[in-house]
């Protein structure tokens, strides 16, 4: 997913960060064929094959039939090359819709309460902001230089919460948030540093 200004794509977040309306997948792009702006996003590839899209229905669909909805890993693009991971989100719902010309597929995506905390209650009582705006991702970035504030790392990096969000802390500001390469996130885990 991506909310970027310029996306390809037209993502958005809805409740406070505990929804994202994701849109579907264009045709690849094949030189010599129409642009898939202006086409139909697919359910089947050429070959007969389920598309992302496809596979997003078919999950839905499943929920139908009684199953449990799937768990998305939800990542969204910042800018080239820079991926971050927002969360485990569920498949609750997909429809179509027209867009510039076109039908686009929707998908709602409702994210999953961290059950492993001890500090629900007080959670239930906060506003739920786990979500990182991009605009504070991105002043982050700014601000950390693209590096590991614990060791100046560029590989595998996170945005961290300063004090854990399971802790109450907030996602809404830059001054909670800093970049740690994955081994200073991962030692850190839910603690305040």
């Amino acid at each position: 997913m991506s909310r970027r200004l310029g996306a390809p794509y037209a993502d958005h977040v809805e409740d406070g960060g505990r929804v994202l309306i994701y849109e579907g997948h264009d045709s690849p792009r094949q030189k010599g064929g129409p642009d898939p702006k202006t086409i139909d996003q697919p359910v089947r590839t050429p070959a007969g094959s389920l598309t992302e899209n496809g596979k997003f229905l078919q999950a839905v669909r499943r929920i139908g039939d009684g199953e449990p909805a799937e768990i998305v890993q939800v990542y969204e693009k910042i800018r080239a090359g820079i991926w971050v991971f927002n969360g485990p989100f569920r498949l609750v719902d997909a429809w179509e819709e027209p867009a510039n010309g076109r039908r686009v597929f929707k998908f709602r995506l409702e994210v999953v309460p961290d059950a492993t905390s001890s500090t629900n209650s007080v959670r239930g009582a906060l506003e739920q902001n786990r979500l990182i705006p991009t605009e504070v991702k991105l002043a982050v970035w700014r601000r950390d230089r693209g590096q590991c504030v614990e060791c100046g790392s560029t590989d595998n990096l996170h945005f961290d919460h300063i004090i854990p969000y399971s802790l109450g802390g907030s996602s809404l500001v830059a001054e909670n948030i800093q970049l740690l390469c994955a081994r200073h996130n991962l030692a850190k885990h839910d603690k305040i540093a």
